[in-house]
């Protein structure tokens, strides 16, 4: 069988992503947009819509010169990560002309279609309903046939028609590097042609075996595979009962047959499930479901098992249900990590409990604090998730830091050292011992109203009433303040 290669190429592959989801809210597609990144100490235009090359701006370009250029031009930061996951789903769509699928950089796919253009009457016809569908869906991109890889990718970046004789075409039309391109280009070698023209030792000894690798496989002298994009594994697992069951101990039994199938996949791929969805469908066709969040990434079974019990027990069975469907609906990547004297293993009961409760409030709303890495008291600590977060760090300070630490509170007092008496929250405090002080400079790069004020000088006080208090004293605008409590 004749074999025929298809190339796609998506030269606004980042731009169409965006500027598709932003026409279902405005029908505005004629004006300039472009992608920006950081790249060398500047941000750069990354990609852009037709609107913003008609301006005259190009990729590679400073956003402040494109500014410059085009004052309404909009911006939005460049996602590769988006980006990829944009032409992963371009190739699973791709897979309705046929299950040979690859991609090709980041901004293409090869289809290798040779037996199944016929289903569609034909290769021109196929190709047209490729670019049809593309239109429709809002993706600019080229297409084009031929024979083999090389001469397909070479006619959708560098021929004007999908049908042109590749030897008329530029010599970086062969996948060639910069380097090779430009001293093929210093000697007059500019045509795919000219290359042919030349003796194979003299090119291969001249340019290296690369040229002469990228021209045979273009030319079809040497065969080039096309490795398909392989399925995403799928989390899922079923079983399906011959008689119908309401207990709640024959559900939680269908449910740990699941969870020991479920968690040999996530084993076989290293991963392990952070959320699971179990769906019960009942015999008149309804379907009661309970969605478990794990607070670490899990693939033990009996662990997992015993956090269902309170999901299981609110559901409805009706008149029975007769199919379990269990799925990980979101995963990560798990390492085994080995257990020494030196390492003990981390206990799970508190990832358990924190499950259980965040599946009651909201794992988001159990938080934990980490030390962060700067001197003022306001920011060397976080308050983060505890679910996606593992306690780490060290709290070791030169110097003692309060428990409670709240926003200052002024006291009156003058001179540089501390008040004999002083008056706080209503309370008539007289100064037992005080030690200091602790001198804090502000972190000047960044914006903070209650640093305006410039040094502190902070005293650990000891009050005759049994309150032992953290203050502190500014020089350049002498004041007294309150900003912590010892316990």
């Amino acid at each position: 069988m004749r074999k025929r290669v298809v190339s796609m190429w998506f030269p606004r592959l980042p731009s169409d992503r965006v500027l598709r989801a932003a026409l279902q809210q405005t029908a505005d597609d004629n004006h300039p947009f472009a992608l920006i990144h950081h790249e060398k100490n500047t941000d750069r235009i990354y990609c852009l819509n037709h609107a913003a090359e008609a301006q005259g701006l190009h990729r590679g370009m400073g956003f402040s010169d494109a500014r410059a250029y085009c004052p309404d031009l909009l911006s939005q930061p460049a996602d590769r990560i988006a980006d990829a996951k944009f032409l992963h789903s371009l190739a699973r769509w791709s897979k309705r002309y046929c299950p040979w699928v690859g991609l090709d950089g980041t901004d293409g796919l090869v289809l290798n279609i040779a037996g199944s253009a016929h289903l569609f009457g034909g290769e021109a016809q196929m190709l047209d309903d490729m670019r049809h569908r593309l239109a429709r869906a809002g993706v600019s991109g080229r297409i084009a046939a031929a024979d083999t890889r090389g001469a397909a990718w070479a006619l959708t970046h560098y021929g004007r028609a999908p049908t042109a004789d590749i030897t008329s075409l530029p010599v970086a039309a062969l996948r060639l590097d910069a380097k090779s391109d430009t001293a093929l280009q210093r000697l007059g070698l500019r045509r795919i042609r000219d290359l042919m023209a030349l003796p194979r030792a003299t090119l291969a000894r001249r340019f290296g075996p690369d040229v002469v690798l990228r021209l045979d496989q273009a030319m079809g002298a040497q065969d080039e595979v096309i490795s398909p994009l392989g399925e995403a594994p799928h989390y899922g697992v079923r079983l399906t009962l011959p008689d119908p069951i309401g207990l709640v101990a024959d559900v939680m039994m269908g449910t740990e047959r699941l969870l020991a199938r479920l968690c040999d996949k996530l084993k076989e791929q290293d991963m392990g499930a952070r959320q699971l969805q179990l769906t019960l469908r009942r015999v008149d066709q309804g379907a009661q479901q309970v969605e478990l969040r794990l607070a670490a990434p899990m693939r033990d079974a009996a662990r997992i098992l015993s956090l269902f019990e309170r999901g299981v027990n609110a559901v409805d069975a009706g008149y029975g249900i007769d199919q379990l469907r269990l799925e990980a609906t979101q995963v990560e990547r798990v390492l085994d990590a080995q257990v020494t004297s030196a390492t003990a293993a981390r206990p799970d009961g508190l990832e358990d409990l924190i499950t259980r409760l965040g599946n009651r409030i909201g794992l988001d709303n159990i938080q934990r604090f980490l030390p962060a890495d700067s001197h003022i008291p306001e920011r060397s600590f976080q308050r983060v998730s505890a679910a996606y977060n593992t306690a780490s760090g060290s709290w070791a300070s030169p110097r003692p830091r309060p428990l409670h630490l709240f926003a200052p509170e002024p006291i009156a007092a003058v001179g540089s050292k501390p008040p004999a008496q002083f008056r706080w929250r209503r309370m008539a405090l007289t100064t037992g011992r005080a030690t200091g002080p602790e001198r804090i400079a502000p972190e000047w790069w960044l914006p903070d109203d209650n640093w305006r004020s410039g040094l502190r000088d902070y005293w650990n006080v000891d009050t005759r009433e049994g309150r032992r208090l953290w203050l502190f004293y500014t020089p350049q605008n002498p004041n007294w303040f309150v900003q912590g409590e010892f316990v």
